[in-house]
């Protein structure tokens, strides 16, 4: 995690696959993650598949539900298309990069 301080939101660099295997460490790694604002750099991301999907929605759901913030950021093309099939481009902020995340904040 980084957290600089100056209110920039605090960024979680995922790498490899977010898929059944595994989303239970994924869960139990990120649900305790205090800060109000929190960015998935997804860049790293090589895989993703529908459980991945779910613990992402619930990962931003048990954020909202504590008054946090949530966004992911520079999906990989599948991931992005993953995210679109499910339908949640409309529920779950995404952004190109996790600069224009930052900024949109």
């Amino acid at each position: 995690m980084e957290e600089n301080g100056t209110g920039t939101p605090s960024v979680a660099k995922l790498d490899g696959k977010l898929a059944l295997e595994t989303v239970n460490d994924f869960l139990r790694t990120m649900r305790p993650q205090a800060s109000p604002d929190l960015i998935m750099d997804m860049s790293g991301v090589s895989f993703l598949d529908s459980a991945g999907v779910g613990a992402l929605v619930q990962l931003f759901v048990h954020r909202r539900s504590q008054g946090h913030k949530f966004a992911l950021a520079a999906l990989t093309p599948q991931g992005l298309a993953v995210m679109q099939v499910a339908g949640l481009l409309k529920l779950i902020p995404v952004f190109p990069s996790v600069t224009e995340a930052q900024q949109a904040n």
